[in-house]
């Protein structure tokens, strides 16, 4: 890869950050807080939150086995989504290139940055072709996007075509692994060190089943995560996140019984969609929800919203016409929903 230096906005890399009250007196024990013209009432909630999370970064480097000076939290994925195009692309001069079809996210936080967007379309298996996106790219590309298991297709990406993109383009990879606790395939945040040009994204919203609390990770280089720190709003993941997710990261017995159920589950689901009348095929999966190709997406949808069960239509997709995603709910949800489908007449 470039030096970082090369990839950064000149403005991001000499840019002074906000120094809060917190990190000020860092390391050293205090108990009489007169810095931050807080209320002195009301505890715990009068005080601001810990504006880099150092607790709960320890829980998650024991939870994802990533260092914790190689994890930076963020409000949603979402946040994590963001900051890379404020840290490295130029408004109105750099571009990105990603996958297509994959996360929304990814083209909304570039159109906001004023930033090119080059989606680059998946083969008919929805694989990539590293070649193909390497090709999308010039002098101008900051950002390759990658998803896997992807969205919507569900589908893990080739591991020897996502390691020729990383080891292969000069700017910053980014992987989104949020549904990997979902897969068998290895995650590649445990192969972080390795590529200093990694960004590899994942949340408590989907396995961990927290996605009201709004945290998201991203883990990168220290170098990465520092440039991420110094751009981020200085309390950005406030307490009430950073004490639910500590009390779930503590017992991951819940978390690994819920991921065999979903499992189990999506099988068993996925059997009895593929046998219904409309359905043309279903696509294999490696994440908590499938998408499955039927007669007539739209009015499918149409009639299951009538029902009161609610999926969702990617007919408007590329290489998604007439397609549902179908999220894996429980036993009685999945059951309801074929059932109605069972009785549905087109």
């Amino acid at each position: 890869m470039l030096e970082l230096e090369q990839l950064t906005r000149p403005n991001i890399w000499n840019l002074a950050p906000y120094s809060s009250a917190r990190n000020e007196y860092a390391g050293r024990e205090a108990r009489v807080f007169l810095d931050a013209n807080e209320n002195p009432y009301n505890a715990p909630f009068n005080r601001y939150p810990d504006p880099l999370q150092l607790e709960l970064k320890k829980a998650i480097e024991q939870a994802k086995g990533v260092p914790a000076e190689n994890i930076f939290l963020g409000n949603g994925s979402d946040e994590a989504i963001d900051l890379p195009f404020r840290c490295f692309c130029r408004p109105g001069i750099d571009n990105v290139v990603a996958i297509e079809p994959t996360y929304g996210m990814y083209r909304v936080c570039a159109d906001v940055n004023d930033v090119e967007y080059r989606p680059v379309l998946l083969d008919d298996d929805f694989q990539i072709k590293a070649d193909k996106l390497l090709a999308a790219c010039d002098a101008n590309t900051k950002l390759i996007w990658l998803c896997s298991p992807n969205n919507p297709t569900g589908n893990c990406l080739r591991r020897e075509e996502i390691l020729k993109v990383i080891d292969t383009f000069q700017g910053i990879v980014i992987l989104d692994e949020a549904y990997s606790d979902f897969s068998r395939e290895r995650p590649l945040r445990h192969e972080l060190l390795k590529h200093p040009n990694l960004v590899v994204l994942n949340t408590l919203s989907k396995a961990w089943a927290s996605a009201a609390i709004r945290l998201g990770m991203a883990f990168a280089s220290e170098d990465i995560i520092a440039l991420f720190n110094k751009v981020k709003y200085p309390y950005n993941v406030n307490l009430l996140t950073q004490q639910q997710a500590q009390r779930i990261l503590a017992d991951r017995s819940d978390v690994e019984r819920w991921v065999n159920m979903i499992l189990q589950e999506r099988s068993r689901t996925m059997e009895a969609f593929a046998q219904l009348p409309i359905c043309q095929k279903v696509l294999p999966t490696d994440a908590n929800f499938f998408l499955a190709r039927v007669d007539d997406a739209q009015r499918t949808y149409d009639y299951l919203v009538d029902m009161g069960i609610i999926v969702r239509n990617r007919t408007r997709v590329q290489l998604c016409r007439d397609c549902l995603r179908i999220t894996i709910g429980t036993r009685n949800e999945n059951t309801e929903l074929i059932g109605a489908l069972r009785r549905y007449e087109p």
